[in-house]
C-alpha cells in the first residue's frame, strides 16, 4: 500500500456454494492482501432473487489506500480464485460473491462503482453484519448509523425495505484460522 490517503472500506462476502470453504478462502485472500479484517458474525439466509441453496453471509472492514478500481480488481481475482462465474444469470448460485459495501464517506458513482451499495439499505444479510462491526458509524447518504438502520428493521416497519418479518437470516458458528469469529447463541 502506497502513502496515499486510507479509507475504512466494508466488503459484504457470501457464498451458497461449497460456503465454508469459500468463505475461508476469501478471509485468507483479503487478509493476505490488507492484513487485519474486522469481522462480523457468519449469518445464513435463503437465496435472494431466486430458489437455490441458503448463503453464509458476512461483512469485513479493511483499511486500504487503493483505488476504487484498484480494489474491484483484487476483489474480483479473488472471486475468479474461488471458482466465480460472471458468465449465469444475475440472481443465481454463487462460490464467492464480494462486493464493495462503502469506500470512506464516498457517496455517488466512483471508477464506475455505486457508493454506497444499495443493498445495504435492502438487505438484511448486508445491513445486519454491517451494523455488527460499524454500528456508530453513519450511512453515506441517509446519515442514519447503522445501528438506526439495523433497528428499523428489528421492528418490522412494513413501510421500509428492511422488514424483519420478510427477510430471515440467523448466525451460525463459523471459525477462521482456528478462532470462532462467529458463535450461535440458541
Amino acid at each position: 500500500m502506497s502513502a496515499q490517503e486510507t479509507h475504512r472500506v466494508y466488503l459484504s462476502i457470501g457464498s451458497n456454494i461449497d460456503r465454508r470453504q469459500h468463505l475461508s478462502a476469501a478471509l485468507d485472500a483479503l487478509a493476505k492482501e490488507f492484513g487485519p479484517l474486522m469481522l462480523s458474525s457468519v449469518y445464513e439466509s435463503v437465496s435472494v432473487g431466486f430458489d437455490g441453496d441458503n448463503f453464509y453471509n458476512m461483512v469485513v472492514g479493511v483499511d486500504t489506500g487503493y483505488p476504487v478500481v484498484h480494489l474491484t480488481a483484487v476483489l474480483r481475482a479473488i472471486e475468479q480464485a474461488n471458482g466465480r462465474s460472471r458468465s449465469g444469470a444475475k440472481f443465481g448460485p454463487r462460490t464467492l460473491d464480494i462486493d464493495i459495501l462503502t469506500y470512506g464517506q464516498c457517496a455517488g458513482l466512483v471508477d464506475g462503482v455505486s457508493l454506497p451499495r444499495d443493498e445495504i439499505l435492502k438487505n438484511a444479510h448486508v445491513l445486519l453484519p454491517l451494523a455488527e462491526i460499524a454500528s456508530d458509524e453513519h450511512h453515506p447518504a441517509c446519515q442514519q448509523t447503522y445501528r438506526q438502520l439495523a433497528e428499523v428493521f428489528a421492528n418490522g416497519n412494513k413501510d421500509a425495505d428492511l422488514d424483519g418479518a420478510k427477510q430471515k437470516l440467523w448466525p451460525i458458528d463459523f471459525a477462521w484460522q482456528g478462532r470462532n469469529i462467529s458463535f450461535y447463541k440458541s
